[in-house]
């Protein structure tokens, strides 16, 4: 067994009574995520009315007998919540309802979000890093990071990473590959379905050796078309066939994106989430969160700079960016309402 002489690292999941709270708690706990030898204390939060269900999803845990997980603290108050955090992976957000305006949802996301953020600006370690999953995950995230002034905005990103696995586990059955030959597909912008993957980049490795995906495809068509507006719709695709949101997935990308900020990007690899945009090198605008291809190495990420844009790409980043520009502007109202 692991020596587990370690401080255990202090993990908040927001909507934790929630479906991809439930698929991404085992994960957390069983050491997925900040790794095999690290003890874990976990922080779930929750509305009051949902600690009932809260108090299940903590019996489970415990009835998992997990070596790493030395405490589980369910709770309904930010005070308690935010404390000393190492990480916050926020997930609990206001789902869109029926005939609800998109003006609307910002709004009550703007509440949430900048609530949050102070409660961590309050509370939290400065080294935290947080990530947001709940949409809209690149305007709750800018909000969040807006709100907690005195933590670094490098320490924010949003989760795209569903993304990102979604496009390249599409190129890869494609080829006829595991997903696990395929790297360096991009998620540009925003996690809606403006967001453009981009294989341009991407590399297939076929009977030992890297192809240029366009070269490992053969259908250029379809990685123009078809395999843009799968990944693009995708979420939906999984609620039209299950009547719920994308939960497991999710819960695996989370696992992915915040275990990469732990450990590190491998060598010649990136990944895409959703950063502070400023002072990148692709033309967009500053104060956005936005997805880009990254490099993580020290738990910090850096923008990976001189990939050629073509003017095809050129013209699905600036759609993307202007809509994140405008939920952006929409949501800052709010903010000082």
């Amino acid at each position: 067994l692991p020596e587990l002489s370690a401080e255990p690292v202090r993990v908040l999941v927001t909507g934790a009574a929630g479906q991809i709270a439930y698929s991404l708690l085992f994960g957390i706990a069983k050491g997925d995520v900040f790794g095999k030898d690290q003890p874990i204390t976990l922080i779930l939060l929750d509305i009051t009315p949902m600690l009932p269900v809260l108090g299940g999803v903590v019996m489970e845990l415990q009835d998992c007998a997990l070596p790493l997980l030395r405490e589980v603290i369910p709770t309904d108050k930010e005070e308690v919540a935010f404390k000393d955090l190492d990480a916050a992976i926020l997930v609990g957000s206001m789902p869109r309802r029926e005939g609800m305006e998109r003006k609307d949802l910002l709004k009550a996301n703007v509440a949430i979000f900048k609530s949050q953020g102070a409660a961590l600006e309050k509370y939290a370690k400065k080294t935290v890093k947080v990530l947001v999953v709940g949409n809209p995950a690149n305007t709750n995230c800018l909000i969040a990071a807006k709100s907690a002034p005195s933590i670094p905005k490098e320490n924010f990103s949003c989760l795209t990473r569903l993304d990102h696995n979604r496009a390249r586990s599409q190129v890869a059955m494609r080829c006829g590959v595991p997903a696990t030959q395929v790297k360096n597909v991009i998620i540009w912008g925003n996690h809606s379905s403006t967001q453009y993957p981009d294989v341009h980049h991407c590399k297939v490795n076929m009977a030992g050796s890297d192809l240029a995906c366009f070269d490992a495809v053969k259908d250029d068509d379809w990685l123009k078309g078809a395999f843009i507006s799968t990944v693009q719709q995708r979420g939906a695709a999984v609620i039209a066939a299950r009547k719920l949101s994308s939960a497991m997935s999710a819960a695996k990308a989370i696992c992915d994106h915040m275990r990469d900020i732990w450990s590190g990007t491998p060598e010649g690899e990136f990944v895409s989430m959703g950063v502070y945009s400023s002072s990148n090198s692709y033309g967009v605008a500053e104060d956005l969160i936005y997805s880009f291809p990254v490099h993580i190495k020290d738990k910090q990420w850096k923008i990976v700079d001189g990939l050629a844009i073509n003017e095809f790409s050129r013209g699905k980043m600036d759609a993307t960016a202007a809509e994140l520009v405008e939920e952006r502007d929409t949501a800052v109202t709010f903010l000082s309402a």
